[in-house]
């Protein structure tokens, strides 16, 4: 039993599984008999006070405030580490995931905005459908196994970073609340000393942990969303300078993180923000703005902005597909990414507060990932099967 439990925690598909088990059960209990002790378990209530200093919140915020910034410090560690010494840092490597990722924020946004253009309560969630769930994303790939090349997963992955780091601007330049002035200085001091601890060569993660709560609860305060503290912090950390094992503070950092997030964290968020309460959701339900701008957003846009400016920078020698990488498994590879799930839940937990604009975007998120899950999975397994036609003849 203990090394079955092993091996599903090793294995690159567990944490899509969780999360899909994550979201399932959500689903599960919002539309039975427990949706009482659901919509109780989101609505607890957390208190942190440290003399006049409070956060007051209940638990849904504590997660999607909270532990969602150590999601982002994640993220903000492993974009300095491609950019500086991974996949990103050359200028051969960037290209591609670059032209790609801006094609796949454009055009799913501007669909959403041609739903949702004459009404000005919904406009708000134009970038829901620009986001790419790398956890889903990259578990299909896995899934495939070796009907896939391996370059093509690498592609995804640099994709999905910058993605994540268009995701993290769009955040900090249009959603943020008014803000404290005091709060944020306090934050950028914070900041500014964690980047002289980095240039004094300090590699304890003690320190930064530290400074990283401080200026979490400031950017808290601030009005700007508190993950956007994870993020600054991360591109802090040092990548370059070793600990007295030899080891990087950023990897060590990045190493210890990645099954908290991945296990822990994403699952949690799914869990309390994917309940769709199915009451009420008809045919009529689809047509309205919102969902209909998410689902054609992720489903169309995605591979439209993906595969479309990707296959015209190709043609004007801007940039060119990986090894062993056909435009055939790119099509597949730029429909998988309209798997928007929890950062598309993120970001529309940002755009909207009112219950029914929160239903019409998880039912919009659901159905646009799903769709796009099931058709890449078809090309792409249409691409191998083909292929290996071609070899037997």
């Amino acid at each position: 039993m203990t090394n079955i439990i092993t091996k599903f925690f090793t294995s690159k598909l567990a944490p899509g599984i969780l999360l899909i088990v994550a979201t399932i059960l959500a689903l599960v209990m919002e539309n039975t008999s427990l949706y009482r002790l659901y919509d109780t378990i989101k609505d607890t209530p957390v208190m942190l006070q440290i003399g006049a200093f409070k956060i007051d919140k209940p638990l849904l915020l504590w997660i999607n405030d909270g532990l969602m910034a150590v999601f982002f410090l994640l993220v903000g560690l492993e974009v300095k580490r491609e950019i500086l010494k991974g996949h990103l840092s050359k200028r051969e490597q960037l290209t591609l995931p670059v032209i790609a990722a801006l094609g796949g924020v454009i055009f799913p946004s501007l669909i959403y905005l041609y739903f949702n253009y004459e009404s000005p309560d919904t406009i708000s969630g134009w970038a829901i459908p620009a986001a790419t769930d790398i956890a889903f994303a990259l578990g299909i790939l896995t899934l495939l196994g070796n009907r896939v090349p391996s370059t093509l997963k690498i592609c995804l992955v640099a994709i999905a970073i910058i993605d994540d780091l268009a995701a993290i601007i769009i955040i900090a330049l249009f959603y943020t609340a008014d803000t404290s002035i005091t709060s944020l200085g306090l934050a950028g001091l914070g900041l500014l000393a964690a980047y002289i601890l980095n240039k004094k060569g300090v590699t304890k993660l003690g320190p930064y942990a530290m400074l990283g709560f401080f200026i979490w609860a400031c950017v808290l305060k601030s009005g700007i969303h508190a993950t956007l503290a994870g993020v600054a912090l991360g591109l802090i950390i040092p990548l370059r300078i070793k600990n007295e094992n030899g080891q990087s503070p950023l990897k060590v950092m990045e190493h210890a993180l990645h099954p908290w997030v991945v296990f822990g964290v994403i699952p949690l968020f799914a869990f309390v923000n994917a309940g769709l309460s199915f009451k009420g959701i008809g045919l009529e339900t689809f047509s309205e703005p919102i969902t209909m701008g998410i689902i054609a957003g992720l489903f169309l846009g995605k591979p439209i902005g993906v595969f479309g400016l990707t296959y015209l920078a190709a043609m004007f020698k801007l940039c060119k597909l990986p090894r062993n990488v056909t435009w055939a498994h790119f099509f597949g590879l730029s429909l998988i990414t309209g798997i928007g799930f929890t950062m598309s839940l993120f970001i529309g937990t940002l755009a909207f507060e009112t219950i029914d604009n929160i239903s019409a975007v998880r039912l919009g998120v659901l159905t646009g990932s799903a769709l796009s899950a099931v058709t890449g999975i078809v090309i792409l397994l249409w691409v191998d099967h083909y292929k290996g036609k071609q070899i037997k003849a």
